[in-house]
């Protein structure tokens, strides 16, 4: 009787969950950009808004579970549009493999957490920092290793988010009622006939010269083509290409190379090795240059050695794309951070305090500008 209550208690919530995914959705999304404005607020705000977000990423990454599988079971919920790169090729290797699926799943548990847990380390051992950077160095070992595992299972490049990321809209879920989604496999498996949207619907080619009947096409008015026209440009992103026809697990090459391990490598212990030389220096209590030249040095060498991504493999261009673009948080970190970026910063809110609508940024930016400089993950990637 007692076994039964959770399996009952989860059950109605996944069905209150799919009855209104699309509130939910909204609630999540309202709650999520409160959280934006907290800091500064009031006492401990910082670590409210962040506690606020890592609980919401949670339950995100719940609800995402429970429509993957609602969409899996339920054939006519598939959308027509084929999902994206990333959510085939992780969903693929998550099918594929259980230590994949948990492995990335901890994975991105632990980054929603790991500020929320730096904040309250930092408020508990206030005098023992050391203790803090212990913490911090643990939080790094796990990640590293966790990524060296996907890494071994794979033998690809780690991605980021290793799991597949909502791309579902939840109110077409919510739209339809039980009998809408009762959908018999037999009869799927055996009708003949194409769903009424996938029936050819050309217009037929232009008629002999010697037929009094015009052509449709030739009939058309102008204002008609280029009804067709814009929905032809409407409709041609979302057309089937040769990524969307690939196998999931061929979107993203195999490291092939000893160069190509090593840049990985080298990628995924670059955050480890940066904390534990942060976590050195901080014993001689002042900021050094050194933990930020070696972690960028890492970045610069994992960049050189890696392989270029042809064009073929637009996942593998994006996850490199998206290495590049972080290199832009060393401008928010150490002494960087401190003798350009942040004096940059704030002349430009002492000279916009008195603007209308500029002010109101310049506050918003003062009031995140001491989580920087408290805070590694806030800054971390």
């Amino acid at each position: 009787m007692l076994a039964t209550m959770p399996t009952s208690a989860l059950a109605r919530y996944e069905s209150l969950l799919i009855s209104n995914a699309s509130t939910i959705n909204t609630i999540e999304s309202s709650i999520r950009s409160l959280t934006w404005f907290l800091p500064g607020r009031f006492k401990d705000a910082e670590l409210a808004s962040e506690a606020l977000s890592a609980v919401l990423n949670l339950l995100s990454l719940y609800h995402d579970t429970l429509l993957a599988r609602r969409l899996k079971a339920e054939p006519k919920l598939r959308p027509i549009i084929p999902p994206s790169p990333h959510s085939r090729y992780t969903h693929a290797w998550a099918d594929k493999d259980a230590g994949y699926k948990w492995a990335a799943r901890m994975l991105e548990i632990v980054k929603f957490v790991e500020l929320v847990f730096e904040m309250t380390l930092r408020r508990t051992f206030k005098a023992k920092q050391r203790t803090v950077w212990k913490a911090i160095v643990c939080v790094e070992t796990v990640k590293a290793f966790l990524k060296l595992f996907l890494l071994a299972i794979t033998r690809r490049p780690v991605l980021s988010p290793p799991i597949p990321e909502r791309e579902i809209d939840p109110a077409s879920l919510s739209d339809l009622s039980p009998e809408d989604t009762t959908v018999s496999s037999s009869h799927l498996l055996t009708s003949s006939s194409p769903p009424a949207h996938l029936k050819n619907n050309k217009v037929p080619l232009p008629t002999p010269a010697t037929s009094k009947q015009p052509s449709p096409l030739l009939a058309a008015s102008p204002q008609s083509l280029q009804q067709q026209q814009a929905i032809e440009e409407y409709l041609l992103p979302k057309a089937l290409t040769t990524i969307d026809v690939k196998r999931p697990l061929s979107l993203v090459r195999p490291l092939a190379t000893y160069r190509d391990w090593v840049s990985e490598m080298i990628y995924l212990f670059r955050p480890l090795i940066y904390v534990l030389a942060l976590a050195r220096s901080s014993r001689y209590g002042r900021q050094s240059s050194s933990p930020l030249v070696l972690s960028l040095s890492l970045e610069l060498l994992a960049h050189y050695l890696r392989r270029p991504a042809p064009l073929s493999f637009a996942l593998e261009r994006q996850e490199y794309a998206r290495r590049d673009r972080d290199l832009l948080w060393y401008f928010l970190r150490g002494v960087v951070w401190t003798d350009f970026t942040q004096p940059k910063l704030k002349s430009i809110i002492d000279a916009t305090q008195n603007v209308p609508l500029l002010s109101v940024v310049g506050a918003f930016m003062q009031d995140w500008m001491p989580l920087i400089d408290q805070y590694y993950y806030f800054t971390a990637t």
